[in-house]
């Protein structure tokens, strides 16, 4: 890299590393074994900010319960709620059933297959929409998450710091697999999850790299603890909800709000219940 960039050569010879690490060790992973561009896209909308093995349960309930666009776009947003218990981040649920709802009414029920059609659907940001092209329809895009990112900056960063994705991504572009990026993404993915068991983070020299913050006592476990106490008890008055929580009640009000104000949570009179 220091003395004139990445070569055809350095570019074979990763290849080679990072597909017979793939071939030796595959990740078995349901959304793995279909090319169904809505199986696909649940299990990338799953896959944000939650790890694989928290979804690899759940991705098989939702699909069994919901296998199809039309059968979410009709669902009620309490059924899939109930169904998305555990997985946290309960706005990609609600980004789910309206992209389903858009796909029915708009598609015919099926996944448009361009970058600018997907980006426009709900819930749906270019890295998003660039894997759901790679993975439900084998398109050469190019896009980093995090398992990616580790991959290149071990390989052609080593020593560096504050490594920024506008350095990484032009590598990504060049080293792509573009007769089976499906296949080639799977693989560095993969060697990715490897290397975070293997080694220290090469993630923690990325200048994106953050840490996520603490999960016990934000706001984010209080709104999830009160969005399963109503789907389990509908229909109960706020100071209800307060007592039953046992939790500091300004906290509760302010959070209650917020998820009347995502469209989460219904207000009759007094009582509240999950839209």
């Amino acid at each position: 890299m220091k003395r004139g960039g990445i070569t055809p050569l350095s570019i074979r010879n990763f290849r080679d590393i990072i597909y017979q690490h793939y071939h030796e060790n595959p990740r078995k992973l349901a959304w793995r074994m279909t090319s169904n561009p809505y199986r696909i896209l649940v299990s990338e909308v799953m896959l944000q900010q939650t790890q694989v093995e928290r979804v690899s349960g759940k991705y098989r309930e939702f699909i069994k319960t919901f296998p199809s666009f039309r059968s979410l776009a009709k669902s009620s947003l309490r059924n899939i709620l109930v169904v998305w218990q555990g997985m946290g981040y309960n706005r990609r649920a609600v980004a789910l059933k309206k992209l389903a709802e858009t796909v029915t009414s708009d598609f015919r029920g099926r996944l448009p297959s361009s970058e600018d059609e997907l980006m426009k659907l709900p819930g749906i940001g270019r890295y998003t929409a660039s894997a759901i092209l790679a993975f439900a329809f084998n398109k050469p895009t190019v896009f980093i998450e995090t398992n990616i990112r580790r991959v290149f900056i071990h390989f052609f960063f080593q020593g560096r710091e504050q490594v920024k994705d506008s350095e990484i991504l032009p590598l990504v572009e060049k080293s792509l697999d573009r007769s089976n990026p499906r296949e080639w993404y799977y693989a560095l993915m993969d060697f990715g999850v490897m290397l975070k068991k293997r080694t220290e983070n090469p993630n923690k020299r990325s200048a994106h790299y953050r840490k996520q913050s603490p999960f016990q006592g934000s706001n984010r476990q209080v709104r999830g603890m009160i969005l399963r106490l109503l789907l389990m008890k509908p229909d109960i008055t706020e100071s209800e909800i307060i007592r039953e929580l046992k939790s500091n009640p300004e906290k509760i009000k302010e959070n209650l709000s917020v998820l009347q104000n995502e469209g989460f949570v219904g207000r009759k009179g007094k009582m509240f219940k999950v839209r």
